[in-house]
């Protein structure tokens, strides 16, 4: 069977094209940017670090309020401004020379991110039928490893080169791929505001819905696996088995390979809540399965062996990944009020920063300090965490059939019916 990265054609493949334009600017920007800001603007790793924790935690507040304002006044309007605001705050960073710029900046591009995402989200909910949605998904996941990797690639040239020009140009070249962002975004039909609040009803009524912040959260405890990958795992291998360190590089570009070839696959046959979490609960399992591998290659084996469990547990890892994703991205449709998407994506999406903001301390302190104990813990929570993904999205469809339910019986009888 054929891979295949780009969704059908029509609004799918335009989202396709937005998603691959910012993610080649972005794949550089990774790799370069922390060099980037030691070597040439002279920061710390403490400024930096806690700069961006900083920006990522107020990320994670607005995502409800933009994705609610992408409901009021329409998704593409909303995600092209959030795309222009990102490219402004990556282009800001080729002019800044101290900590408090930069602190700004980053604030800046942590909140326009986290917007863009949620509006995005809110967008191809507008574009295409919830059946196809997890599909399309996964095609634009496969678009953004593709992305990325191509990125990341560019990025090496400029490492290569050490310049301060080198560097510079790949800031040019993120904030000129999301400017191309907003305008492949600009070829989208409108999807029409939501008006559709209920009389009495919160403007931000995500924020009390609680099965659906309990989902939130679950989902959150999953997304560890992010600073696993980025972090936990290469200070693993550098510091606790006698792997080449090469292996690190290795590693990530099997996971980018991997995701690419086969996230759409391994996303066909979930289209709905039961399938979803059932898709969630294997991700557990199988999480489970890779932490007690990678806790293996502690064990005094040779170097070959060695390489080869670190390669097993990054592929069960992977399959882990692919798993979750799918089934969260269909949760996440399911279980939103449909006139109020983007806000509950952009509630959602808050798994995202909050993994990246605590999963560099939690995972360094069970991995890197407790060893192999830590990697078994560590999988028990990953499956704690989608066994327990079922039962709350049960009880929040009930909780959202309920609401349904006292809707229908509250709006007013037509003239003349019944």
């Amino acid at each position: 069977m054929p891979i295949q990265i780009l969704p059908p054609g029509g609004a799918p493949r335009v989202l396709a094209a937005a998603q691959l334009s910012n993610s080649l600017g972005d794949g550089a920007y990774y790799v370069t940017s922390a060099l980037y800001f030691t070597r040439v603007v002279g920061l710390s790793p403490t400024q930096i670090g806690l700069a961006l924790t900083v920006a990522w935690a107020i990320g994670s507040v607005t995502g409800v309020p933009l994705g609610a304002l992408a409901d009021r006044k329409g998704p593409r309007g909303t995600a092209v401004l959030l795309a222009l605001a990102t490219s402004a705050s990556v282009a800001s960073f080729l002019f800044i020379r101290s900590f408090v710029p930069f602190l700004l900046a980053a604030c800046l591009y942590a909140v326009a991110q986290c917007g863009l995402a949620a509006a995005r989200q809110a967008l191809l909910a507008g574009l295409v039928t919830p059946a196809a949605r997890t599909g399309v998904l996964a095609h634009l996941q496969s678009t953004l490893n593709a992305g990325l990797a191509v990125g990341a690639a560019l990025g090496g040239l400029a490492l290569h080169y050490d310049t301060r020009g080198a560097y510079l140009a790949v800031f040019a070249l993120d904030a000129v791929s999301f400017l191309l962002c907003a305008l492949v975004l600009l070829r989208l039909p409108a999807v029409p505001r939501s008006t559709a609040r209920e009389k009495g009803e919160p403007r931000l009524a995500v924020l009390r819905d609680r099965p659906y912040a309990l989902v939130t959260a679950l989902n959150a405890v999953l997304l560890l696996r992010m600073p696993l990958l980025s972090l936990a795992i290469p200070l693993w291998v550098v510091d606790r088995t006698d792997a080449p360190s090469w292996l690190v590089s290795a590693l990530f570009v099997l996971n980018t390979l991997a995701v690419m070839a086969f996230q759409v696959r391994m996303a066909r046959g979930v289209d709905g809540p039961r399938t979803a979490t059932r898709a969630v609960r294997g991700s557990g399992l199988v999480m489970l399965a890779s932490c007690a591998v990678f806790a293996f290659s502690a064990a005094a084996l040779p170097v070959w062996a060695t390489v080869a469990v670190l390669v097993a547990g990054a592929v069960l890892q992977v399959v882990a990944e692919m798993q979750q994703s799918a089934g969260s991205w269909q949760i996440s449709f399911d279980l939103a009020p449909a006139h109020q998407v983007g806000q509950y994506q952009g509630f959602f999406g808050t798994g995202v920063p909050v993994a990246r903001t605590l999963g560099p301390l939690l995972l360094t302190s069970l991995l890197v300090v407790w060893g192999v104990p830590g990697w078994l813990l560590l999988g028990g929570i990953f499956l704690a965490a989608a066994l327990a993904m079922g039962p709350a999205v049960r009880w929040a469809e009930r909780v959202r059939a309920g609401v349904d339910a006292g809707r229908r019986i509250e709006s007013p009888r037509p003239l003349g019916g019944p």
